[in-house]
């Protein structure tokens, strides 16, 4: 990879679209499974776990890991643990409390209406949409899928605080003993068994997005953020992936093979026999590192190289996530009552999330006071033209 405080790797970049593009077909996808969800389609199939399943255990864990990497990035142009802070916090502060207060709340009243609630959107946004309680089945105010930002803006909080508070020598000799353990032929065993270790007791694998109570994720999430922010100034990290990537790879097929064996035998929501869950638990933990450290080793070995599209397609992630779920959810009530089967649904689904969210950017993009609310900075002023001195002919 290329010297971290210099040069931006585009691979990087590549690798966060991609991962926001599969986060959408995932999301779409949700409906279609067993599993349950807000906005079920019409038509359940039975099979369409089996590929979610491949991106399931990953997907979560590579983006908060993609977003440790840009954080040192970042941190290293800033130059000053405060500016980074103050910067962090306008970035993605105000997004998330416009999402919260503006994009989200449309998401938990379709889910009331389809439940019987009896009243208007006016009334839901000056009655119940922020009441702090229970209105059906739906806690309200909802944060729904903005719960990954606030997770992202708490791990950043406590790294700033961690790195002003702690004495510099305490940090870097911390920093040291991680790169000695992951920067070595321990890589892949080390990360395996510590996402296990953080995953198997409790509730597993199972999110609550709780901020307070959400232990086992922030363990798995924040470990996962601080692994990028590391591998970002680590040139034997770096090294060390480029050599363990086709291994990786490897294990993380093995893991999903066992996690997709146990989904065969047991699909839905068919209680996992006590004998499967703690080789699952490790399946999926094998699953998670392994495909996380093959993607950074894939990135930097073919994706390290810029694009036409690649600016633009990068700057539009962030609110193409802030949109997409909450087009997702109108879209799927829109087509409920259609009459469509599975696959034309599933195709149109993913059409109209991404035709809307790819809208929404481009709207706030280009409306100024938009930007900010949007995660995009401010747009630069267009320089005014300078006077042309007007020449007159001689009398």
């Amino acid at each position: 990879m290329q010297p971290a405080s210099t040069q931006r790797h585009y691979g990087m970049d590549w690798l966060r679209i991609g991962a926001f593009v599969l986060l959408i077909f995932y999301h779409v996808g949700f409906s279609f499974t067993p599993w349950g969800y807000q906005t079920p389609s019409r038509g359940v199939v039975p099979w369409a776990e089996i590929p979610l399943l491949g991106l399931s255990a990953w997907r979560l864990a590579l983006l908060f890991a993609i977003s440790g990497y840009a954080s040192a990035a970042l941190l290293a142009r800033d130059g000053d643990t405060g500016t980074f802070l103050r910067s962090r916090l306008l970035r993605l502060g105000i997004p998330l409390l416009f999402g919260l207060t503006v994009i989200v709340p449309p998401q938990p009243y379709m889910g009331l209406l389809h439940s019987g609630y009896a009243h208007g959107y006016g009334y839901f946004l000056i009655h119940d949409a922020f009441s702090f309680r229970r209105v059906i089945h739906e806690n309200l105010p909802a944060v729904m899928h903005l719960w990954f930002v606030i997770y992202l803006l708490a791990y950043t909080v406590a790294l700033c605080l961690t790195r002003m508070l702690l004495p510099a020598g305490t940090a870097a000799a911390i920093a040291h003993r991680a790169e000695s353990i992951l920067a070595s032929r321990w890589l892949l065993p080390a990360g395996c068994v510590a996402i296990y270790a953080v995953r198997a007791p409790g509730d597993g694998w199972t999110d609550t997005h709780a901020l307070f109570t959400d232990l086992a994720a922030h363990l798995h999430y924040g470990g996962m953020f601080l692994f990028g922010f590391l591998l970002r100034g680590s040139e034997p990290l770096r090294r060390t992936i480029a050599r363990a990537w086709r291994p990786a790879l490897a294990a993380g097929l093995a893991g999903y093979a066992f996690v997709a064996l146990e989904a065969w035998h047991f699909p839905g929501n068919v209680r996992t026999p006590a004998a499967w869950i703690e080789p699952l638990d490790f399946a999926k933990a094998v699953q998670c590192w392994g495909t996380v450290i093959a993607l950074f080793g894939i990135a930097d070995r073919f994706w390290n190289r810029d694009a036409r599209w690649r600016a633009t397609l990068a700057e539009a992630v962030f609110p193409v996530f802030i949109a997409h779920q909450t087009v997702m959810v109108l879209v799927s009530y829109w087509l409920r009552d259609k009459g469509l089967s599975a696959l034309p649904e599933f195709l149109l689904l993913c059409a109209s999330v991404t035709f809307g969210s790819w809208l929404f950017y481009l709207a706030g993009r280009e409306i100024g006071p938009l930007r900010p609310l949007i995660g995009l900075k401010r747009a630069k002023p267009r320089p005014r033209p300078k006077a042309v001195a007007q020449a007159f002919p001689a009398r």
